[in-house]
């Protein structure tokens, strides 16, 4: 139906739903007569305006009230009508000095991310630090513990350390181990950990492989290693930015919940995921995360990796009266410099 939009309610609705991302408040008909350079009489936006509401895009909180977007409407806005400018040279500039003019420490770059989206935009920032899964491996190594037990390291390209602990059902002999890292670091040639899964069953289906105990051992190795899949981090930054002061119980309820959801780094992963997943910028709005404590909030997310492999993603988390063309551009540029940093190392 919002498809059958005429370009006079379309330049309505943008109209209402700017004016109450910037107020708060309902919008009256001559606010938009006003204010946005809309040639028709009070009573005609009026009527538009009715008509934007029956079809679900607006809602009148109060008879004699305006008109406020409702989660439909303002997901129209956001897919179609909203313009995103492009930040100034300025703008670009100065969030390129907050990380530095040389190549700082990876985990470094990840910390000074989450400030600059909470600082710039006034709202939570949050990254999701690269899986070691999806991250380009340069070497790994075996340590033996007790009990046919291994300490895996995995070396990233951008020099991140990963220990991870592996058990075989068989010994190895540590005479070995050594031709194993070998044959194992041969066979990565700088793939990730999910490449590298694929490659170690594609050997392990090879007939001539099955009849070299080294091979096997490594084979082993490499897919114990491979199947365990190693958590993200999560970096939050500021969350106070959500919270209002409240006297009421049920507003004071709800930041708790959202303090906790911000908390629980699992929801926050699974939500990224989806974004690394789509590789592009989304906007979730409310119940489009799928976590109960965010209903009420927006979160602009896009992925971050070298090249075109989504490795991590960022996003800001904030009220769904937001300005959307500002927290937009900042996530977007500030996602593409930390995937110039990362290709950088």
């Amino acid at each position: 139906m919002t498809n059958d939009l005429n370009h006079r309610s379309r330049k309505i609705l943008h109209a209402v739903v700017s004016e109450y991302l910037q107020t708060g408040e309902a919008v009256g008909s001559r606010t938009i007569t006003r204010r946005h350079g809309i040639d028709l009489s009070p009573a005609t936006v009026r009527n538009v305006m009715a008509d934007l509401e029956e079809m679900g895009l607006l809602a009148q909180p109060h008879t004699s009230a305006g008109r406020v977007p409702t989660g439909s409407g303002l997901r129209f806005f956001i897919d179609s009508l909203l313009k995103v400018r492009s930040l100034s040279p300025k703008e670009k500039d100065e969030i390129r000095e907050r990380y530095g003019d040389r190549s700082p420490d990876f985990e470094d770059v990840m910390q000074t991310t989450s400030r600059v989206l909470s600082d710039l935009t006034h709202h939570a920032g949050i990254v999701l630090a690269p899986k070691p899964d999806r991250q380009r491996l340069s070497r790994l190594e075996f340590v033996p513990l007790s009990g046919n037990r291994f300490l895996g390291i995995l070396v990233t390209a951008d020099g991140l350390i990963h220990n991870k602990l592996v058990q075989l059902d068989e010994p190895v002999p540590p005479d070995q181990l050594e031709r194993i890292h070998n044959y194992l670091n041969l066979l990565l040639e700088g793939r990730s950990l999910e490449d590298l899964r694929e490659a170690v069953l594609r050997e392990l289906g090879d007939e001539k492989n099955r009849y070299d105990k080294m091979v096997s051992a490594a084979l082993a190795l490499g897919r114990a290693l491979s199947d365990h899949r190693g958590e993200a981090d999560v970096i939050v930054t500021g969350s106070a930015n959500l919270l209002a002061p409240a006297a009421d119980p049920d507003e004071v309820g709800r930041m708790r919940s959202l303090l906790h959801a911000l908390e629980e780094k699992e929801l926050l992963v699974k939500l990224l995921d989806k974004t690394i997943a789509t590789e592009r910028i989304q906007v979730y709005l409310g119940a489009e995360t799928s976590i109960e404590a965010l209903n009420e909030t927006a979160v602009v997310a896009v992925p971050y990796g070298p090249g075109d492999r989504p490795v991590g993603a960022i996003a800001v988390i904030g009220p769904t009266r937001m300005n959307y063309g500002k927290v937009i551009s900042v996530v977007d540029f500030t996602a593409d410099l930390v995937s110039q940093l990362m290709g950088s190392k």
